[in-house]
């Protein structure tokens, strides 16, 4: 049967066209035989009419090859049924039955990574959003929720471990040298949250006893050579396990909960019901092989997945437009768990830089979308930063409007309303809104309308009448499908400080408490607040904490901005003081290279970061991201005509001319830090050693001679990861004298650890000074990169197109070729990661030429391939709309 991720002219799919299932799925069998290239499924569905009438059962399955098809026991001929494009379609069923089908599928040929396929030799499934259908015919849809017992027969000698949904019920030999085992998951699920994993794997063991009393299994499972890098990723898991029951209440319902690591996904993780499937990075580390954002990173994942069980598996979607209801809530909860587990205010500042980077020029890009889409040709193309990211910022709104009380209690609510269920983001709201009885009709906008609003402050102090007047407008720019937006509910935490930087504690209103922090609610176009018994002439600090996913305008002068940066208590907004001063350098700067002039930096800044520099922060990796500049990306969005070499050029001229200025208060700083303690997986130590890490940075810009040689030493005498590569990557961003021997060596004391070579990939293929075409082509005929490996594609072709802006925007158009080249070579193989590739082009309408015209033309070369599948189809059509 054809492939139906293929179409010439794709079916859109419509929010407004929703209706519920005509049959729901109480109970599943399935019985999986499993072959690498033939694994026989066996399917009986108990089906139940969910509407009255006569409506034919239809089904979903791609690439299956059916066998047999069955009701009540009775086989059907080739005339009872029917098979087109992706739907088995059977008449006159009567109210209940049950069907049988049986399929054959081959999982070694599955490169999509979707369904069952094989990774390293073992069997693994992902089925969100909707791979269930590759393994089976089913209604594949989030809103059809059924109890599963999965028998499972393998080889004994190559499958030792058969892993599926729920708690094991039986287990035993076969006569023929297989061996089959049953798992039965009580809780109804959707087919999206089916896992099977069979292979010959190593498990670390531990337990959890919840507060309820009932001990849980813990496995984590990798390759029999990765059991020493486990370690984290279990004490991750209980540390997971405890924080939801203290802060949400939520206890696990399992007696087993399993993590199985494997080397080829498409993803993350995934949140199958007790036993998720990861990408082995998110697992994997120990001192040696990993970097502290790797540890934190493997911490914030495994916290997610959890963290799902109960948003997202007990109650889940209605349909994938709802994606944020799930996504949105879990990734609030995981950063919630990560600032608590380390520096609340290092994580927010990553977070939000994460989306500023690369959520609002989604924003403001061709696939902009609402966080509740309305519409979509490839749900696979929709797992965007819109609906995780800045979804998780709609829930923080949330937060912030009701304060942690009310919040909980509309969690709890929520939970307890609709457990068991598949619903939408409008129920999610409804709770908390009956929970804190308080009407939020408003607030919903942030679920319907696309696009970053813009928010421009003035204030004026009235020293006689002791007030301050803080004047908020909002905007919102047209987005595809929405030229005109409604005015969005936005809570804006606000403080003041005196010029010297003390904080001003004042009233809302007269009758109010004098307090140093409030809630501005933004709701309408224009809105004035006053604030009473202010004694001094103030400095407003605005979107605190950052408060909501907006751009706001102040109007602050740079030497208000400077009383910010060094005094403000909030560590969010004090690090943006100094963001906000160096942004406004880097764009000025961006436009007088692009204009031919050369860039001039002011003493305000200069001499703000120097104070920054010598500065005593307890918090290292604080100090860290406050020296940092802002991404390539945040400054290019600021700009109405980007030209991608001049924001490279003004990143790379203030870098420089900041690490001259001061190079020896630098090298001095740095070397403060040597010789580095025994390394522990410590938020302090973390932090020290980002901050010496960002001063080899600036050393390495100001002095390649001293950059290298520091480089070096450090390299030589690393006991961990993050150090080594710390070393490596100022050595490539500059290309510091003897780089390619620190190269050669890093490959050859690593080339057995996948991961750390696609470190090794990645740091080239970013890097502006060695990660050219010629570089590239090179990494991709290395005998250690893989194009089947979605890891190694986004190590090499992934950091060349969305992280080295030098190269990928090389102005003879060679870049753009190379990405085309790959994208049109990826896309039959798997299309969700050429999908992701062609995403590097969505915003060629801002940039200048000869970059925009280059990049139409690749754009259009991609949609003018014939068998093109409808993940890049719909990137490219909307990226071209109305270029006809």
């Amino acid at each position: 049967m054809p492939d139906a991720t293929k179409s010439t002219s794709p079916q859109t799919i419509r929010l407004t066209d929703y209706a519920p299932p005509e049959f729901n799925v109480a109970r599943v069998e399935l019985v999986f035989e499993l072959d690498p290239v033939a694994t026989r499924v066996r399917a009986t569905l108990d089906l139940r009419r969910a509407n009255k009438g006569s409506a034919p059962l239809v089904l979903d399955g791609e690439n299956l090859d059916t066998r047999r098809v069955a009701i009540d026991g009775r086989d059907l001929g080739p005339g009872e049924y029917r098979v087109d494009e992706g739907k088995l379609v059977i008449e006159g069923v009567g109210d209940r039955l049950a069907l049988e089908t049986e399929c054959v599928i081959n999982p070694e040929a599955n490169t999509a990574l979707s369904g069952l396929y094989r990774s390293s030799g073992n069997y693994c499934t992902q089925c969100e959003p909707e791979g269930f259908r590759r393994i089976t015919w089913f209604p594949d849809r989030p809103d059809v929720l059924s109890v599963f017992t999965v028998t499972i027969i393998g080889d004994a000698s190559s499958n030792p471990v058969m892993l599926c949904n729920g708690d094991r019920v039986d287990e035993k030999p076969l006569d023929d040298g297989r061996h089959q085992v049953t798992w039965h998951d009580p809780w109804p699920k959707p087919s999206y949250l089916f896992a099977l994993v069979a292979g010959d794997l190593g498990c670390l063991r531990d337990t959890f006893v919840t507060r309820g009393g009932r001990e849980v299994s813990l496995q984590v499972y990798a390759q029999h050579h990765n059991m020493d890098q486990c370690d984290h990723a279990m004490s991750s898991l209980k540390k997971a396990m405890a924080w939801d029951e203290t802060v949400y209440g939520r206890e696990y319902d399992l007696d087993t909960y399993m993590i199985v690591a494997v080397d080829d996904f498409n993803m993350g993780a995934m949140e199958n019901k007790g036993l998720n499937i990861f990408n082995s990075r998110y697992v994997l580390a120990r001192p040696e092989t990993a970097t502290d954002a790797d540890f934190d990173g493997i911490e914030g994942v495994i916290a997610h997945e959890y963290f799902h069980n109960w948003s997202g598996n007990r109650v889940t979607c209605r349909d994938w437009f709802q994606l944020s209801l799930k996504e949105g809530f879990t990734v609030f909860r995981d950063q919630e768990f990560s600032a608590d587990m380390g520096s609340r205010g290092v994580k927010r500042i990553s977070d939000v830089n994460l989306l500023r980077a690369h959520q609002f020029p989604e924003d403001s890009g061709p696939m902009a979308h609402p966080v509740r889409p309305d519409a979509y040709v490839e749900i696979n193309n929709f797992y965007t930063m819109t609906v995780y990211n800045k979804g998780a910022e709609v829930i923080r709104m949330l937060y912030n409007l009701l304060g942690a009380e009310q919040f909980r209690a509309g969690c709890d609510l929520y939970f307890a309303r609709h457990d068991g269920q598949a619903v939408t983001t409008d129920d999610f709201v409804r709770a908390h809104e009956d929970a804190a009885n308080r009407k939020l009709d408003q607030f919903r906008r942030w679920y319907d309308q696309a696009g970053t609003p813009r928010v421009t402050a003035r204030g004026e102090y009235d020293a006689g009448a002791r007030t301050y007047t803080l004047h908020m407008t909002q905007t919102c720019p047209p987005t595809p499908g929405q030229d005109r937006k409604q005015p969005f509910h936005i809570p804006v935490r606000g403080a003041l400080f005196d010029l010297a930087g003390n904080p001003i504690a004042c009233r809302m209103a007269p009758a109010t408490d004098a307090v140093h922090e409030h809630v501005f609610e933004l709701t309408g176009s224009e809105q004035t607040f006053v604030l009473h018994e202010v004694d001094a002439e103030p400095v407003p600090s605005l979107l605190r904490g950052f408060s909501a996913p907006v751009k706001v305008d102040p109007g602050l002068s740079s030497a208000e901005l400077s009383v910010l940066m060094a005094h403000d208590d909030d560590p969010f907004n004090r690090w943006d003081a100094g963001q906000q001063l160096a942004l406004s350098q880097l764009v000025a700067a961006s436009k007088s290279i692009a204009d031919g002039a050369p860039p001039n930096f002011e003493e305000t800044f200069l001499g703000a970061f120097g104070r920054l520099l010598e500065s005593e922060i307890e918090d290292g990796a604080f100090h860290a991201l406050a020296l940092a500049l802002p991404d390539h990306a945040i400054v290019a969005e600021e700009l109405d005509v980007i030209d991608p070499l001049a924001v490279h050029g003004a990143i790379d001229a203030l870098e420089r001319a900041l690490a001259a200025r001061y190079l020896d208060a630098m090298v001095a700083r740095y070397e403060s830090f040597v010789p580095e303690p025994p390394y522990a997986v410590d938020p302090a130590q973390a932090g020290r050693r980002a901050l010496k890490n960002r001063l080899l940075m600036y050393v390495t810009a100001g002095d390649a001679e001293i950059g290298a040689r520091l480089a070096r030493a450090q390299f030589d005498r690393a006991d961990n990861m993050t150090d080594r590569m710390g070393a490596l990557a100022a050595a490539c961003r500059f290309s510091a004298p003897g780089t390619e021997e620190m190269l050669g060596r890093f490959y050859e004391d690593w080339r057995e650890q996948p991961l750390i070579v696609d470190k090794w990939f990645r740091l080239q293929a970013a890097s502006p000074t060695l990660g050219g075409i010629e570089r590239i082509r090179a990494l991709m005929a290395h005998p250690a990169y893989n194009a089947t490996n979605p890891n190694k594609v986004r190590a090499v072709i992934g950091a060349f197109c969305h992280a080295n802006p030098v190269h990928f925007h090389a102005t003879d158009g060679t870049g753009y070729d190379l990405a085309t080249e790959q994208v049109l070579q990826l896309d039959p193989v798997n299309p969700q990661i050429a999908a992701r590739l062609v995403s590097a082009f969505n915003q060629w309408r801002r940039y200048g030429d000869p970059f925009k015209a280059s990049m139409r033309a690749s754009l259009e070369r991609i949609r003018e391939q014939a068998g093109l599948s409808r993940h890049c189809y719909e990137i490219v059509s909307r990226a071209l709309a109305g270029d006809e």
